[in-house]
């Protein structure tokens, strides 16, 4: 069965289709990689980056929990920032996924 599947291994080119599918639902900037690998930076509905990692990326796939936080540097300097651990079946974490709140709609009072 072919499909699509997440792994601690999993290069920017196996994690675009997730990460292009929750660009187009929220509009907003998207980041996410594997735990081994960099991964991608989404924006205005490209690709910008196939080597991307980031400091609360990395940060929640080490903790294993959500992040909140503001981008402390690049383009979105001081702008919310959320990411989420990915986990595959048994639960351990093997990604982390990141949406950049320009919108300013996610909830921001669990920060």
């Amino acid at each position: 069965m072919e499909g699509i599947a997440i792994t601690k291994d999993s290069t920017s080119l196996d994690l675009e289709p997730i990460a292009m599918a929750i660009y187009s639902a929220v509009g907003l900037p998207v980041t996410v990689k594997s735990k081994n690998k960099n991964g991608i930076r989404i924006e205005n509905n490209q690709v910008i980056d196939y080597n991307y990692t980031g400091k609360y990326l990395e940060m929640a796939i080490e903790q294993k929990k959500t992040i909140h936080g503001f981008a402390e540097e690049g383009p979105y300097k001081d702008v919310p920032v959320v990411v989420s651990p990915i986990r595959d079946k048994e639960g351990e974490v093997v990604a982390a996924i990141g949406i950049v709140n320009l919108a300013g709609f996610i909830d921001l009072t669990r920060l």
